[in-house]
């Protein structure tokens, strides 16, 4: 689950918490990600992690970033300047609008018509939320997000040769297997009206079974069956970086209360808000590193030091742990540091250190 190198490397590290990035681990990931997917063109959503230290190993196999703020915008373009950007997210400002960009995914007929207002030349995607069934998803993409097929029908008249229809943009869900993200891509390519279509991302990432991954080959042979002469692009995140991310920390203290056994670590979910939101258990391995007073071979919960209740990456999970002992929590490369509530009650800010080889 977390590599020897992580591991050895976790228990060097001068100041903890840390997050350690695995970019060899990263380049190989994405590197069969990008030959699995063929023809399909291949962005990174910025908005799981944007480390410049993973955004310079994506930039070497992706066609592109998906951004979806000003801030995201600054910091690629500053990274990687000509490097293809999409501009999405809902509620873009006036200013956002004029930025450059590679393809902008208009949200409503609102945002189209003060695009036009601009007088700037665009290549529009319009984001549709068309409403279909989506079974099993983490996370479903419905509510204000694009448009239904009533406000695509208002957008399609305002479409001139300076503000350009490309294609349409669909990001259902999250959470998803291959075949199901194909049954999604076969109803929304089904009658063929659009030269291109973003399909998103919404990739399946199992924190259960963190051996488990994306089935990336048959959803890039599926894509090919289904493509026909159209320019297909995902926009994975979490799929992509999820895995060579870890946060390490230090136990505190080992403590039982009314019978049940916690370990509390340096940091908290103030640093790695995932599990709490996702309402998860973090996988993680304990090195023993410590010689304090401890539990064996028993359910064990993980918890931060943050004054609150849910302030737990784990409930409940049999291990063996100390006072001093090192705990590396694994797939903590998305959607982890860069959602969380830094600032609550003021603690240091966890350390980043990146592993070249």
């Amino acid at each position: 689950m977390i590599a020897p190198r992580v591991q050895e490397a976790a228990i060097r590290l001068p100041r903890l918490p840390a997050y350690v990035y695995d970019l060899p681990a990263l380049d190989a990931h994405v590197a069969a990600v990008r030959r699995a997917l063929g023809a399909t063109e291949l962005y990174y959503a910025v908005k799981a992690n944007p480390d410049a230290g993973l955004l310079r190993v994506l930039a070497g196999h992706v066609d592109g970033f998906e951004v979806s703020s000003a801030g995201e915008h600054a910091h690629v373009t500053g990274l990687f300047p000509g490097m293809p950007v999409a501009l999405g997210g809902p509620g873009k400002t006036d200013a956002e609008l004029r930025l450059p960009h590679h393809r902008l995914h208009v949200e409503s007929p609102y945002e189209l018509r003060r695009l036009l207002d601009t007088g700037l030349e665009a290549d529009v995607l319009l984001r549709l939320n068309p409403g279909l069934p989506v079974e099993g998803a983490a996370l479903t993409m419905g509510g204000p997000f694009g448009m239904d097929a009533a406000g695509v029908a208002e957008c399609l008249p305002l479409f001139t040769d300076r503000v350009r229809l490309r294609g349409l943009h669909a990001h259902l869900a999250s959470g998803l297997s291959a075949p199901q993200l194909l049954g999604l891509a076969e109803a929304l390519l089904g009658d063929g009206a659009y030269e291109e279509v973003n399909l998103g991302g919404g990739m399946a990432v199992s924190y259960a079974s963190p051996g488990e991954r994306f089935d990336w080959a048959a959803y890039g042979a599926g894509l090919d069956a289904l493509r026909r002469g159209r320019l297909l692009r995902v926009e994975p995140g979490r799929a992509l970086t999820a895995y060579c991310g870890s946060y390490v920390t230090r136990v505190v203290d080992v403590k039982r209360v009314h019978g049940q056994a916690y370990a509390v670590v340096l940091g908290g979910t103030h640093h790695l808000r995932t599990p709490v939101t996702k309402g998860h258990d973090q996988p993680f391995v304990v090195l023993p590193t410590g010689a304090g007073p401890g539990v064996t071979d028993e359910p064990v919960t993980v918890v931060g030091q943050l004054c609150t209740p849910k302030d737990v990456f784990a409930r409940n999970i049999g291990t063996s742990v100390r006072v001093g002992d090192t705990v590396v929590f694994a797939m903590a490369g998305a959607y982890a540091w860069n959602i969380s509530h830094h600032d609550f009650l003021m603690h240091p800010k966890p350390a980043f250190h990146h592993l070249t080889s």
